[in-house]
């Protein structure tokens, strides 16, 4: 079924970001449309569809005064609740909240669906994408600058892994809430310890949007530079096993006759643009294509490890829940930081981390997956056999070492 004329394809690279298909938890997906609808299809990259639910609940929740009704309720003070809501809006924007909950759901399942079929078809992808005003290319980036980034600023994380469009939208909403919130001179307040300005200080309703943008933009950071990495390893073993795989290589063998001068070069690589760059690198030096074999490896199933890295990743790793719960924790704290002394900024932080650890926590107890690896070390993911004349072996090597090899051998039969 591999050809141009796979009727589904696993990504598309263009100048303004990576889409991809890829396999979800819909249980997941459909949490993060509870937590603000839109976000979850924003996860699918349903983009319009996702943009749309995203200002629609901004926009109906604000008219109905949700949020503050919730502020209200959870704080005691029902008949405030029941007095501010506005009937009109409340019934829409029951409506649109089922709605994007149930759409996120069932679109993760159809998604899910299409990528194995789409992984069966395994049409080639184009990786390298370059334009008047950008260009993207795929690459292996770290999940958790990704996330760290997004925990700075929200949607930096997206821009550093070259989500223009996703990156631009959620820079420009994160603006507008922590704007109209009024939240950052409350932070002035807490870390002044002027704790009597703090609460007055907070627009309760936009306040209670923080928390869910704020964790959001870190999961989706970090998810999807996870994809985006195993993406680059799956787009560069087509690739190798494409055009560096020739039926006229002969192995190295004692049962063969070589002559003299004829050795085999041997190394291990990650998938890396390395790896490209020292296959390029020797065969601008004059070893043939046909005497270069490039061997990706199957990985073992490897034990779950708290965060993927940029050279290993098993999917949502343990983060998942993490985030959820540390969404919970701080939009909790937010509530209640206004009745409590210290406000609502350093309770929300607490609950953020509180909950985050707590997710990491019940997930390794439920999981039990602990990594048998030592911390750090490396995988053989490439294995690089080139055939040359003794007198390239040193220059194989060098390159080899220039370009990251993890190890190198020979072999020359007399």
């Amino acid at each position: 079924m591999i050809g141009k004329n796979s009727r589904r394809q696993v990504a598309h690279i263009s100048v303004l970001g990576t889409t991809q298909l890829h396999l979800r938890n819909p249980y997941i997906i459909a949490w993060w449309s509870v937590a603000f609808p839109g976000t979850g299809h924003l996860l699918l990259s349903k983009y319009l569809r996702g943009f749309l639910l995203f200002i629609l609940e901004i926009t109906v929740n604000l008219k109905a005064h949700i949020n503050t009704a919730i502020f209200y309720s959870f704080t005691g003070r029902f008949e405030l609740a029941k007095g501010i809501l506005d009937k009109r809006w409340l019934i829409l924007y029951c409506s649109l909240y089922i709605f994007a909950v149930w759409d996120s759901y069932r679109t993760t399942v159809d998604i899910n669906n299409n990528y194995i079929l789409a992984a069966r078809e395994d049409s080639q992808i184009s990786s390298f994408k370059l334009g008047c005003l950008e260009f993207n290319y795929l690459d292996k980036r770290s999940p958790i600058v990704s996330a760290i980034w997004s925990l700075l600023m929200p949607g930096t994380g997206q821009l550093y892994i070259h989500r223009i469009v996703m990156a631009a939208f959620l820079i420009t909403w994160w603006i507008a809430i922590i704007y109209l919130s009024n939240i950052l001179p409350a932070i002035h307040y807490t870390f002044t310890g002027d704790f009597e300005k703090v609460k007055p200080a907070i627009d309760p309703h936009w306040a209670l949007n923080i928390s869910s943008v704020y964790l959001y933009s870190m999961y989706d950071a970090y998810t999807n530079t996870v994809e985006n990495n195993k993406l680059f390893d799956w787009e560069q073993s087509k690739f190798v096993q494409r055009e560096y795989q020739s039926n006229n290589f002969n192995m190295p063998s004692k049962k063969r006759c070589f002559r003299g001068d004829i050795m085999h070069i041997i190394a291990t690589f990650e998938h890396s643009i390395y790896l490209e760059k020292a296959i390029t690198e020797i065969e601008m030096r004059g070893v043939p294509k046909e005497d270069i074999l490039a061997v990706p490896m199957d990985k073992r199933d490897e034990k779950r490890k708290v965060f993927d890295s940029l050279h290993e990743s098993d999917g949502l790793s343990l983060i998942d829940l993490g985030a959820i719960l540390g969404t919970i924790f701080m939009l909790m704290g937010t509530i209640y930081g206004f009745l409590l002394k210290w406000g609502p900024i350093i309770w929300g932080l607490i609950g953020l981390v509180a909950g985050f650890i707590s997710g990491l926590i019940i997930k390794l107890v439920i999981t039990k997956k602990y990594t048998n690896r030592p911390e750090g070390k490396k995988s053989t993911e490439v294995v690089l056999i080139i055939k040359c004349g003794e007198d390239k072996s040193d220059m194989v090597k060098n390159v080899f070492w220039s370009n990251h090899a993890l190890g190198i051998s020979k072999i020359k039969f007399e």
